[in-house]
């Protein structure tokens, strides 16, 4: 009892700092705990303080702090016992390997969540652990912090790192190349994440696990057209990562394969919750349907459009590329290409797996499949309700 008390009193909320109301609760109780834990302060066989004691100390939920204390035990690092609470593991005894996920855009990018949950549910990995660096919610911040998780990871000798590299931040291709460096000079082995850190169509020397992007934009802006669009145009962020290169890459195809001919450029780069941007791009192109770099970017677009009084999608139709948690719960449930993350997880740690047992494989990109995810948004069933208003099947 005197232990359970003893490490209760050592936990005290880390100090608040610039832009720490941006970092979420459940991340300030995770990492707090997970720091408490590699520094020694709680020592194998320490009980944790109770759930509604963290609670009071960091002024957050049952359930967020519930959701911490699952994490580090998904890790090795805590366990749980009915009645008797939960109590810090003593280190590992195992032959496993420790990889590191580098993911700057954790609390970002949507995807990326299902992709380490794929990765920790993925049978053949059972025996490994996942150190998890701690990610920035500025994105400008971004960049400096994931070269010093880099480093860290270099320092707990690591036998490799999963890196998605930065996408938004201003000075992104710099950061994500010494990030590379760091982790070659080292001689980590890592694994890219969604996307490669150099610019589309370039190619580093590293292993690839993602999708293809180029035939996600081309099945996106197809089904459009096969639905009627005639003036489609595609909207992505500017500084967004090279996959919305290659997915404009795919647009531009399905023009050409479906003999559409436009009189402009018909990608347009900005912010979809920028309204005068929006109202930019309906005057200068005046589209009935719109390709999204992503499900984030169509949810923005959704948001103006209906704000403008566009219906949708009798006037635009819409359709985007990641199939998200929200992309049903939108106000018109939003078509899009759907991204197996749990099997880009599990691919993940398949091909790191094989490139430590196989350093002299040939450099890979291992593309799992997308397919269409086909809702309101892109007015297919208008054109269903027409066909039976036609006499058709």
């Amino acid at each position: 009892m005197s232990r359970s008390r003893k490490a209760s009193s050592n936990l005290v909320p880390p100090a608040e700092h610039e832009g720490s109301g941006r970092v979420s609760k459940h991340r300030r109780v995770y990492e707090h705990l997970l720091a408490n834990i590699e520094s020694g302060v709680l020592k194998s066989g320490d009980r944790l303080p109770s759930e509604a004691e963290l609670g009071k100390l960091f002024e957050a939920s049952r359930i967020t702090v519930a959701k911490a204390v699952h994490d580090l035990q998904r890790m090795g690092l805590v366990t749980r016992r009915p009645g008797a609470g939960t109590h810090v593991l003593g280190e590992k005894k195992q032959s496993g390997r420790t990889f590191g996920l580098l993911i700057p855009e954790l609390g970002l990018t949507e995807i990326f969540e299902p992709i380490c949950n794929g990765m920790m549910r993925a049978q053949f990995a059972k025996p490994d652990a996942l150190l998890w660096g701690n990610s920035s919610t500025s994105v400008e911040d971004s960049a400096k912090a994931a070269e010093q998780v880099a480093e860290s990871f270099i320092e707990k000798r690591v036998s490799g790192v999963f890196f998605a590299p930065l996408e938004l931040a201003s000075e992104k291709d710099a950061a994500n190349r010494r990030i590379a460096r760091i982790l070659d000079r080292a001689q980590v082995p890592f694994v890219l994440l969604d996307r490669c850190y150099m610019p589309y169509p370039e190619r580093s020397a590293h292993d690839l696990v993602g999708v293809d992007n180029r035939r996600a934009g081309y099945i996106a802006t197809s089904h459009l057209l096969e639905h009627g669009a005639r003036r489609p145009v595609f909207v992505g962020e500017e500084r967004a990562a090279n996959t919305v290169d290659a997915r404009i890459t795919g647009f531009y195809e399905a023009l050409r394969v479906h003999e559409v001919k436009l009189d402009c450029d018909p990608v347009y780069r900005g912010s979809a919750a920028d309204e005068a941007f929006v109202r930019k791009v309906l005057d200068s192109a005046r589209p009935d349907g719109i390709v999204c770099a992503n499900d984030l970017t169509a949810a923005r677009l959704m948001q103006v459009l209906i704000g403008f009084g566009v219906q949708i999608p009798s006037e635009i139709r819409i359709i985007g590329v990641d199939d998200v948690r929200y992309a049903s719960l939108l106000p018109v449930p939003l078509t899009t290409v759907h991204q197996d993350c749990a099997g880009i997880g599990a691919a993940a740690i398949a091909t790191m797996l094989q490139r430590l047992d196989q350093p002299k494989l040939p450099i890979r990109d291992v593309l799992v499949p997308v397919r269409l995810v086909v809702r309101r948004s892109c007015g297919a069933h208008l054109d269903a309700s027409t066909n039976r208003a036609n006499g058709g099947e």
